[in-house]
Protein backbone atom coordinates (compact mmCIF):
# COMPACT_ATOMS: atom_id res chain seq x y z
CA UNK A 1 0.00 0.00 0.00
CA UNK A 2 1.39 3.63 -0.88
CA UNK A 3 2.11 5.73 1.98
CA UNK A 4 0.07 8.63 0.35
CA UNK A 5 -3.46 6.35 -0.08
CA UNK A 6 -3.54 6.07 4.04
CA UNK A 7 -4.14 9.93 4.42
CA UNK A 8 -7.27 9.58 2.99
CA UNK A 9 -8.99 8.49 6.14
CA UNK A 10 -11.55 12.02 6.54
CA UNK A 11 -13.57 10.13 3.08
CA UNK A 12 -14.27 7.04 5.07
CA UNK A 13 -17.59 8.63 6.71
CA UNK A 14 -18.30 9.80 3.03
CA UNK A 15 -18.26 6.52 1.51
CA UNK A 16 -19.69 4.79 4.57
CA UNK A 17 -22.76 6.95 3.75
CA UNK A 18 -22.84 6.08 0.03
CA UNK A 19 -25.13 2.81 -1.09
CA UNK A 20 -22.61 0.30 -0.34
CA UNK A 21 -23.85 -2.54 -3.46
CA UNK A 22 -24.45 -1.34 -6.91
CA UNK A 23 -25.38 -3.35 -10.19
CA UNK A 24 -22.39 -4.46 -12.51
CA UNK A 25 -21.55 -1.90 -14.96
CA UNK A 26 -20.06 -3.70 -17.79
CA UNK A 27 -21.30 -6.43 -20.40
CA UNK A 28 -17.97 -7.55 -20.70
CA UNK A 29 -17.84 -8.97 -17.09
CA UNK A 30 -21.21 -10.89 -18.43
CA UNK A 31 -19.78 -14.36 -17.37
CA UNK A 32 -18.75 -13.47 -13.65
CA UNK A 33 -22.24 -12.16 -13.00
CA UNK A 34 -22.23 -14.78 -9.81
CA UNK A 35 -19.91 -12.48 -8.10
CA UNK A 36 -22.23 -9.17 -8.36
CA UNK A 37 -25.28 -8.15 -6.83
CA UNK A 38 -27.73 -6.69 -9.46
CA UNK A 39 -30.44 -5.38 -7.28
CA UNK A 40 -28.59 -3.51 -5.06
CA UNK A 41 -28.71 0.42 -4.79
CA UNK A 42 -26.25 2.32 -6.73
CA UNK A 43 -25.46 6.22 -6.50
CA UNK A 44 -26.84 9.16 -8.58
CA UNK A 45 -23.42 9.34 -10.64
CA UNK A 46 -23.70 5.54 -11.53
CA UNK A 47 -27.31 5.58 -12.83
CA UNK A 48 -26.31 7.95 -15.02
CA UNK A 49 -24.23 5.00 -16.62
CA UNK A 50 -27.55 3.77 -18.38
CA UNK A 51 -28.72 7.31 -19.79
CA UNK A 52 -29.25 7.71 -23.30
CA UNK A 53 -29.19 10.77 -25.30
CA UNK A 54 -32.49 11.98 -26.50
CA UNK A 55 -32.45 10.44 -29.51
CA UNK A 56 -31.46 6.90 -28.16
CA UNK A 57 -28.86 4.74 -29.21
CA UNK A 58 -26.46 3.71 -26.71
CA UNK A 59 -26.09 4.45 -23.26
CA UNK A 60 -23.46 7.79 -23.37
CA UNK A 61 -20.88 6.72 -20.48
CA UNK A 62 -20.31 3.43 -21.40
CA UNK A 63 -20.19 4.10 -25.06
CA UNK A 64 -17.32 6.43 -24.55
CA UNK A 65 -15.46 4.36 -22.65
CA UNK A 66 -15.85 1.60 -25.26
CA UNK A 67 -14.43 4.33 -28.10
CA UNK A 68 -11.42 5.02 -25.80
CA UNK A 69 -10.94 1.76 -25.29
CA UNK A 70 -10.91 1.99 -21.54
CA UNK A 71 -13.51 -0.76 -21.70
CA UNK A 72 -10.29 -3.09 -21.30
CA UNK A 73 -9.44 -1.62 -18.10
CA UNK A 74 -13.11 -2.05 -16.86
CA UNK A 75 -13.31 -5.60 -17.90
CA UNK A 76 -10.54 -7.06 -16.68
CA UNK A 77 -11.02 -4.61 -13.65
CA UNK A 78 -14.19 -6.99 -12.51
CA UNK A 79 -12.62 -10.38 -13.80
CA UNK A 80 -9.63 -9.71 -11.06
CA UNK A 81 -11.81 -8.45 -8.94
CA UNK A 82 -14.20 -11.57 -8.66
CA UNK A 83 -11.00 -13.72 -8.57
CA UNK A 84 -9.83 -12.01 -5.83
CA UNK A 85 -9.82 -13.98 -2.39
CA UNK A 86 -8.62 -12.09 0.51
CA UNK A 87 -8.96 -8.69 1.73
CA UNK A 88 -5.39 -7.58 1.06
CA UNK A 89 -5.58 -8.61 -2.22
CA UNK A 90 -8.41 -6.85 -2.68
CA UNK A 91 -6.90 -3.68 -1.04
CA UNK A 92 -3.83 -4.18 -3.76
CA UNK A 93 -6.29 -4.29 -7.04
CA UNK A 94 -7.67 -1.54 -5.39
CA UNK A 95 -5.08 0.53 -5.78
CA UNK A 96 -3.33 -0.70 -8.67
CA UNK A 97 -6.60 -0.32 -10.62
CA UNK A 98 -7.03 3.49 -9.68
CA UNK A 99 -3.04 4.41 -10.58
CA UNK A 100 -3.60 2.37 -13.76
CA UNK A 101 -6.97 3.95 -14.88
CA UNK A 102 -5.39 7.70 -13.81
CA UNK A 103 -2.06 6.75 -15.50
CA UNK A 104 -3.46 5.18 -18.76
CA UNK A 105 -5.96 8.03 -19.07
CA UNK A 106 -2.93 10.42 -18.75
CA UNK A 107 -0.74 8.42 -21.56
CA UNK A 108 -3.71 8.69 -24.16
CA UNK A 109 -4.24 12.60 -23.73
CA UNK A 110 -0.51 12.98 -23.80
CA UNK A 111 -0.27 10.42 -27.13
CA UNK A 112 2.07 8.12 -25.61
CA UNK A 113 -0.92 5.53 -26.17
CA UNK A 114 -2.13 5.38 -29.86
CA UNK A 115 -3.54 1.69 -29.34
CA UNK A 116 -6.54 2.79 -27.41
CA UNK A 117 -9.54 4.06 -29.35
CA UNK A 118 -10.15 6.28 -31.85
CA UNK A 119 -11.87 9.00 -30.03
CA UNK A 120 -10.03 11.89 -29.12
CA UNK A 121 -7.27 11.18 -27.30
CA UNK A 122 -7.73 14.53 -25.21
CA UNK A 123 -11.27 13.66 -24.01
CA UNK A 124 -11.64 13.87 -20.18
CA UNK A 125 -15.10 12.40 -20.55
CA UNK A 126 -13.75 8.43 -20.85
CA UNK A 127 -11.94 8.37 -17.62
CA UNK A 128 -14.97 10.05 -15.83
CA UNK A 129 -17.54 7.00 -16.71
CA UNK A 130 -14.67 4.58 -16.59
CA UNK A 131 -14.00 5.18 -13.64
CA UNK A 132 -17.74 5.07 -12.37
CA UNK A 133 -17.99 1.60 -14.05
CA UNK A 134 -15.31 0.66 -11.44
CA UNK A 135 -16.80 1.86 -8.74
CA UNK A 136 -19.94 0.36 -9.22
CA UNK A 137 -18.20 -3.16 -9.80
CA UNK A 138 -16.42 -2.74 -6.18
CA UNK A 139 -20.30 -1.09 -4.60
CA UNK A 140 -21.43 -3.83 -6.14
CA UNK A 141 -19.28 -6.77 -5.72
CA UNK A 142 -19.92 -10.22 -3.25
CA UNK A 143 -16.90 -11.00 -2.38
CA UNK A 144 -15.85 -15.42 -1.17
CA UNK A 145 -15.04 -13.76 2.40
CA UNK A 146 -16.79 -11.38 5.08
CA UNK A 147 -16.40 -7.81 3.50
CA UNK A 148 -18.17 -5.16 6.32
CA UNK A 149 -19.48 -1.82 5.30
CA UNK A 150 -16.22 0.30 6.81
CA UNK A 151 -13.78 -2.50 4.77
CA UNK A 152 -15.38 -1.95 1.43
CA UNK A 153 -15.73 1.56 1.81
CA UNK A 154 -11.73 1.77 2.38
CA UNK A 155 -11.60 0.16 -1.26
CA UNK A 156 -13.86 2.61 -2.78
CA UNK A 157 -11.60 5.13 -1.28
CA UNK A 158 -8.18 3.71 -2.06
CA UNK A 159 -9.72 3.11 -5.67
CA UNK A 160 -10.88 6.58 -5.80
CA UNK A 161 -7.69 8.49 -4.79
CA UNK A 162 -5.56 6.60 -7.74
CA UNK A 163 -8.22 7.64 -10.33
CA UNK A 164 -7.53 10.81 -10.07
CA UNK A 165 -3.82 11.00 -9.73
CA UNK A 166 -4.73 11.92 -5.86
CA UNK A 167 -1.61 9.15 -5.28
CA UNK A 168 0.42 10.22 -8.16
CA UNK A 169 1.65 13.85 -7.29
CA UNK A 170 4.39 14.01 -5.55
CA UNK A 171 7.34 15.91 -6.47
CA UNK A 172 10.78 14.45 -7.48
CA UNK A 173 13.15 16.05 -5.67
CA UNK A 174 16.02 18.38 -7.64
CA UNK A 175 17.57 22.47 -6.31
CA UNK A 176 17.02 23.37 -9.96
CA UNK A 177 13.25 22.09 -10.60
CA UNK A 178 10.54 24.31 -10.12
CA UNK A 179 7.35 22.66 -9.25
CA UNK A 180 3.46 23.56 -9.61
CA UNK A 181 0.19 22.04 -8.81
CA UNK A 182 -2.66 22.18 -10.46
CA UNK A 183 -6.37 20.98 -10.44
CA UNK A 184 -9.53 20.26 -12.39
CA UNK A 185 -13.07 18.75 -12.13
CA UNK A 186 -14.94 16.18 -13.80
CA UNK A 187 -17.69 16.97 -15.95
CA UNK A 188 -20.82 18.42 -14.20
CA UNK A 189 -24.62 19.54 -15.40
CA UNK A 190 -24.95 15.74 -16.53
CA UNK A 191 -28.71 15.10 -16.39
CA UNK A 192 -30.89 14.82 -19.12
CA UNK A 193 -29.26 15.69 -22.56
CA UNK A 194 -25.88 16.85 -20.61
CA UNK A 195 -24.80 13.12 -20.25
CA UNK A 196 -22.70 14.31 -22.93
CA UNK A 197 -20.78 17.22 -21.54
CA UNK A 198 -17.39 17.53 -21.05
CA UNK A 199 -14.99 19.60 -18.66
CA UNK A 200 -11.93 21.29 -20.13
CA UNK A 201 -10.24 21.42 -17.06
CA UNK A 202 -10.67 17.88 -16.52
CA UNK A 203 -8.48 17.84 -19.83
CA UNK A 204 -6.31 19.83 -19.20
CA UNK A 205 -5.46 18.24 -15.99
CA UNK A 206 -4.29 14.88 -18.00
CA UNK A 207 -2.81 17.27 -20.64
CA UNK A 208 -0.96 18.76 -17.91
CA UNK A 209 -0.29 15.92 -15.36
CA UNK A 210 3.86 15.03 -15.45
CA UNK A 211 4.35 18.00 -18.30
CA UNK A 212 7.83 19.72 -18.10
CA UNK A 213 6.93 23.55 -18.88
CA UNK A 214 10.54 25.38 -20.06
CA UNK A 215 10.92 28.67 -18.55
CA UNK A 216 13.68 31.12 -18.43
CA UNK A 217 14.42 30.49 -14.92
CA UNK A 218 14.77 26.51 -15.60
CA UNK A 219 12.06 24.02 -16.23
CA UNK A 220 9.10 23.47 -13.80
CA UNK A 221 7.97 20.24 -13.16
CA UNK A 222 3.49 20.07 -13.55
CA UNK A 223 1.38 17.57 -11.16
CA UNK A 224 -2.38 17.78 -11.58
CA UNK A 225 -5.33 15.80 -10.19
CA UNK A 226 -9.01 16.05 -10.19
CA UNK A 227 -11.57 16.71 -8.48
CA UNK A 228 -15.06 15.85 -8.11
CA UNK A 229 -18.11 17.47 -8.19
CA UNK A 230 -19.78 16.52 -4.70
CA UNK A 231 -20.47 19.12 -2.12
CA UNK A 232 -19.38 16.19 0.53
CA UNK A 233 -16.30 15.33 -0.74
CA UNK A 234 -15.48 18.98 -0.25
CA UNK A 235 -16.59 18.23 3.45
CA UNK A 236 -14.18 15.53 4.07
CA UNK A 237 -11.57 17.75 2.76
CA UNK A 238 -10.69 16.55 -0.67
CA UNK A 239 -9.14 19.94 -1.53
CA UNK A 240 -6.77 20.41 2.01
CA UNK A 241 -5.94 16.67 1.33
CA UNK A 242 -4.50 17.32 -1.92
CA UNK A 243 -2.70 20.95 -1.60
CA UNK A 244 -1.88 20.01 1.88
CA UNK A 245 0.46 17.09 0.94
CA UNK A 246 2.28 18.98 -1.45
CA UNK A 247 2.54 21.77 1.11
CA UNK A 248 3.90 20.05 4.12
CA UNK A 249 6.55 18.00 2.04
CA UNK A 250 9.19 21.16 2.15
CA UNK A 251 11.62 19.92 0.12
CA UNK A 252 9.33 19.34 -2.82
CA UNK A 253 6.87 21.90 -2.45
CA UNK A 254 5.12 23.47 -5.41
CA UNK A 255 5.75 27.47 -5.87
CA UNK A 256 2.72 28.15 -7.67
CA UNK A 257 -1.01 26.13 -7.27
CA UNK A 258 -3.62 27.07 -9.58
CA UNK A 259 -7.36 25.53 -9.54
CA UNK A 260 -8.85 25.44 -12.47
CA UNK A 261 -12.73 24.62 -13.62
CA UNK A 262 -14.96 25.54 -16.65
CA UNK A 263 -15.85 29.21 -16.09
CA UNK A 264 -17.76 31.85 -18.83
CA UNK A 265 -18.48 31.65 -22.68
CA UNK A 266 -15.79 32.57 -25.20
CA UNK A 267 -13.29 34.05 -21.73
CA UNK A 268 -10.69 32.86 -19.87
CA UNK A 269 -11.04 34.79 -16.23
CA UNK A 270 -8.58 34.65 -13.34
CA UNK A 271 -10.13 35.51 -10.33
CA UNK A 272 -9.23 37.84 -7.84
CA UNK A 273 -11.53 36.81 -4.89
CA UNK A 274 -12.99 33.52 -3.71
CA UNK A 275 -15.70 33.71 -1.13
CA UNK A 276 -17.01 31.61 1.67
CA UNK A 277 -19.99 30.80 0.94
CA UNK A 278 -21.69 28.15 -1.03
CA UNK A 279 -24.74 29.09 -2.96
CA UNK A 280 -26.73 25.37 -3.41
CA UNK A 281 -26.11 24.69 -7.27
CA UNK A 282 -27.23 20.49 -7.16
CA UNK A 283 -23.77 19.17 -7.70
CA UNK A 284 -23.19 15.24 -9.03
CA UNK A 285 -25.41 13.64 -6.44
CA UNK A 286 -28.05 15.85 -7.31
CA UNK A 287 -27.73 17.49 -3.66
CA UNK A 288 -27.41 21.28 -2.64
CA UNK A 289 -25.47 22.43 0.11
CA UNK A 290 -26.26 26.39 1.35
CA UNK A 291 -24.40 27.97 3.89
CA UNK A 292 -20.61 28.87 5.00
CA UNK A 293 -17.66 27.24 4.00
CA UNK A 294 -17.18 24.74 6.95
CA UNK A 295 -13.58 23.82 7.95
CA UNK A 296 -11.41 20.54 7.45
CA UNK A 297 -10.56 18.65 9.94
CA UNK A 298 -6.58 18.23 10.83
CA UNK A 299 -5.91 21.71 8.59
CA UNK A 300 -5.30 25.38 9.67
CA UNK A 301 -8.41 27.11 9.05
CA UNK A 302 -8.01 30.79 8.79
CA UNK A 303 -11.59 32.20 9.71
CA UNK A 304 -11.53 35.25 6.46
CA UNK A 305 -14.61 35.42 4.41
CA UNK A 306 -12.61 36.81 1.05
CA UNK A 307 -8.52 35.25 -0.10
CA UNK A 308 -7.04 36.95 -2.98
CA UNK A 309 -5.22 35.20 -5.63
CA UNK A 310 -1.49 35.49 -5.31
CA UNK A 311 -0.54 34.44 -9.25
CA UNK A 312 0.97 36.61 -11.13
CA UNK A 313 -1.64 37.90 -13.23
CA UNK A 314 0.13 41.04 -14.39
CA UNK A 315 2.36 38.27 -16.46
CA UNK A 316 -0.66 36.23 -17.14
CA UNK A 317 -2.67 38.66 -18.81
CA UNK A 318 1.09 39.81 -20.67
CA UNK A 319 1.36 36.28 -22.42
CA UNK A 320 1.07 35.45 -25.78
CA UNK A 321 -1.95 35.94 -27.09
CA UNK A 322 -4.46 32.97 -27.88
CA UNK A 323 -7.71 31.65 -29.04
CA UNK A 324 -9.60 33.60 -26.43
CA UNK A 325 -9.38 36.33 -24.22
CA UNK A 326 -7.74 36.27 -20.94
CA UNK A 327 -9.16 38.69 -18.27
CA UNK A 328 -8.63 39.73 -14.86
CA UNK A 329 -12.00 38.98 -12.76
CA UNK A 330 -12.02 41.87 -9.90
CA UNK A 331 -16.04 41.18 -9.10
CA UNK A 332 -17.42 39.83 -6.05
CA UNK A 333 -20.46 39.83 -3.97
CA UNK A 334 -21.35 40.49 0.11
CA UNK A 335 -24.88 40.08 1.91
CA UNK A 336 -26.15 43.27 2.15
CA UNK A 337 -27.04 42.57 5.97
CA UNK A 338 -23.90 40.95 7.69
CA UNK A 339 -25.89 39.54 10.67
CA UNK A 340 -28.21 37.76 8.21
CA UNK A 341 -26.18 35.92 5.33
CA UNK A 342 -27.98 34.46 2.89
CA UNK A 343 -31.06 36.78 2.90
CA UNK A 344 -31.85 39.62 0.66
CA UNK A 345 -30.13 40.27 -2.93
CA UNK A 346 -26.30 40.36 -2.80
CA UNK A 347 -24.52 43.57 -3.47
CA UNK A 348 -21.92 43.34 -6.01
CA UNK A 349 -18.64 45.07 -6.82
CA UNK A 350 -15.16 45.20 -8.23
CA UNK A 351 -13.47 47.07 -5.35
CA UNK A 352 -12.13 45.15 -2.37
CA UNK A 353 -14.65 43.65 0.62
CA UNK A 354 -14.89 45.45 3.71
CA UNK A 355 -13.96 44.35 7.07
CA UNK A 356 -16.72 42.55 8.55
CA UNK A 357 -18.50 42.12 5.02
CA UNK A 358 -19.62 38.74 4.54
CA UNK A 359 -19.25 36.94 1.31
CA UNK A 360 -22.28 35.91 -1.06
CA UNK A 361 -19.77 34.47 -3.82
CA UNK A 362 -16.18 35.10 -5.22
CA UNK A 363 -15.54 36.11 -8.54
CA UNK A 364 -15.83 33.02 -9.69
CA UNK A 365 -19.19 31.94 -8.38
CA UNK A 366 -21.03 30.22 -5.06
CA UNK A 367 -20.02 26.66 -6.47
CA UNK A 368 -17.18 23.91 -6.10
CA UNK A 369 -14.97 25.81 -8.28
CA UNK A 370 -14.79 28.82 -6.29
CA UNK A 371 -14.58 26.60 -3.24
CA UNK A 372 -11.60 25.19 -4.93
CA UNK A 373 -9.59 27.96 -5.04
CA UNK A 374 -10.75 29.00 -1.04
CA UNK A 375 -9.83 26.01 0.30
CA UNK A 376 -6.67 25.72 -1.31
CA UNK A 377 -5.45 29.01 -0.52
CA UNK A 378 -7.35 29.10 3.35
CA UNK A 379 -4.91 26.22 3.72
CA UNK A 380 -2.01 27.77 2.27
CA UNK A 381 -2.38 31.30 4.17
CA UNK A 382 -2.94 29.14 7.29
CA UNK A 383 0.19 27.04 6.49
CA UNK A 384 2.23 30.43 6.14
CA UNK A 385 2.99 29.59 2.42
CA UNK A 386 3.09 33.72 1.32
CA UNK A 387 5.70 32.80 -1.03
CA UNK A 388 3.40 30.45 -2.72
CA UNK A 389 1.24 31.91 -5.66
CA UNK A 390 -2.27 30.50 -6.22
CA UNK A 391 -4.80 31.28 -7.48
CA UNK A 392 -8.04 29.59 -9.56
CA UNK A 393 -8.28 30.25 -13.48
CA UNK A 394 -11.62 30.11 -15.31
CA UNK A 395 -11.59 28.37 -18.95
CA UNK A 396 -13.84 29.15 -21.54
CA UNK A 397 -17.34 27.00 -21.75
CA UNK A 398 -16.61 24.31 -24.39
CA UNK A 399 -19.77 23.97 -25.30
CA UNK A 400 -21.09 20.33 -26.81
CA UNK A 401 -21.02 19.08 -30.22
CA UNK A 402 -23.06 20.45 -32.62
CA UNK A 403 -25.12 17.96 -33.82
CA UNK A 404 -27.25 16.47 -30.71
CA UNK A 405 -26.95 13.20 -31.52
CA UNK A 406 -23.03 13.11 -31.35
CA UNK A 407 -20.73 12.67 -29.06
CA UNK A 408 -17.87 14.45 -30.65
CA UNK A 409 -16.81 16.19 -33.80
CA UNK A 410 -14.01 18.45 -34.92
CA UNK A 411 -14.86 22.03 -33.61
CA UNK A 412 -15.55 20.38 -30.10
CA UNK A 413 -12.50 18.59 -30.00
CA UNK A 414 -10.58 21.95 -31.46
CA UNK A 415 -11.61 23.84 -28.81
CA UNK A 416 -11.11 21.59 -26.40
CA UNK A 417 -7.39 21.34 -27.90
CA UNK A 418 -7.56 25.76 -27.97
CA UNK A 419 -8.03 25.64 -23.98
CA UNK A 420 -5.51 23.16 -22.83
CA UNK A 421 -2.87 25.12 -25.40
CA UNK A 422 -3.62 28.54 -23.96
CA UNK A 423 -3.85 27.12 -19.97
CA UNK A 424 -0.60 25.85 -20.84
CA UNK A 425 0.63 29.32 -22.31
CA UNK A 426 -0.85 31.18 -19.33
CA UNK A 427 1.07 28.99 -16.91
CA UNK A 428 4.38 29.60 -18.69
CA UNK A 429 3.46 33.13 -18.44
CA UNK A 430 3.38 32.83 -15.13
CA UNK A 431 6.22 30.91 -14.16
CA UNK A 432 8.25 33.51 -16.63
CA UNK A 433 10.12 37.07 -16.04
CA UNK A 434 8.91 40.43 -16.02
CA UNK A 435 5.48 41.14 -18.59
CA UNK A 436 7.12 42.54 -21.84
CA UNK A 437 4.07 44.42 -23.15
CA UNK A 438 1.40 46.85 -21.56
CA UNK A 439 -1.23 44.32 -19.74
CA UNK A 440 -4.90 44.44 -21.13
CA UNK A 441 -7.76 45.73 -19.17
CA UNK A 442 -8.41 43.96 -16.16
CA UNK A 443 -11.65 44.93 -15.92
CA UNK A 444 -14.91 42.43 -16.52
CA UNK A 445 -16.08 42.09 -20.51
CA UNK A 446 -17.66 45.63 -21.72
CA UNK A 447 -21.09 46.50 -20.33
CA UNK A 448 -21.33 43.39 -18.34
CA UNK A 449 -22.16 44.32 -14.16
CA UNK A 450 -20.26 42.93 -11.35
CA UNK A 451 -23.45 41.07 -10.91
CA UNK A 452 -24.09 39.57 -14.34
CA UNK A 453 -20.10 38.98 -14.69
CA UNK A 454 -21.29 36.45 -11.78
CA UNK A 455 -24.34 34.95 -12.57
CA UNK A 456 -22.72 33.92 -15.78
CA UNK A 457 -20.58 30.87 -13.84
CA UNK A 458 -23.05 27.76 -13.23
CA UNK A 459 -23.70 27.57 -10.15
CA UNK A 460 -24.19 30.61 -9.25
CA UNK A 461 -27.20 31.87 -6.81
CA UNK A 462 -27.48 35.16 -5.45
Amino acid sequence: MKTPGRRWSAFLPLLIALPVLAVPGVAQAEPTRACFDDSAAITVEERRLTATLPSGGPAVGPELVRLAGFDRLVSDFTTRLCATKTAAQAEKLAETAGDGLWRTAVDRAQGRRPDLGGIDKADDRPLYWARLLMSKALRQWTPRFPLSAPARAKLLKTFDVGARGLDDSRFPLGPSLRRVLVSGFDPFTLNGAGVRIANPSGAAALHLDGKVIQTPTGPALVQAVSFPVVWSYFDAGIVEAAYGKAFKDRFRRPELIMTISQGRPGRFDIERWAGAWRGGFPDNLDESVTGQVPPAAGWPQPAVQFIETTLPYEKMLAAPAGAYQVLYNQAFCVWPDSTKPGTGTAVCRTDAPKPGEIAASGGGGNYLSNESMYRSNRLRTGLGLDGVAGGHLHTPVLGTPTDPSALTDADFEARRAAISAQIVTLLTAALGGPATKPAPSTTPAPGASPRADILAIPGTTL
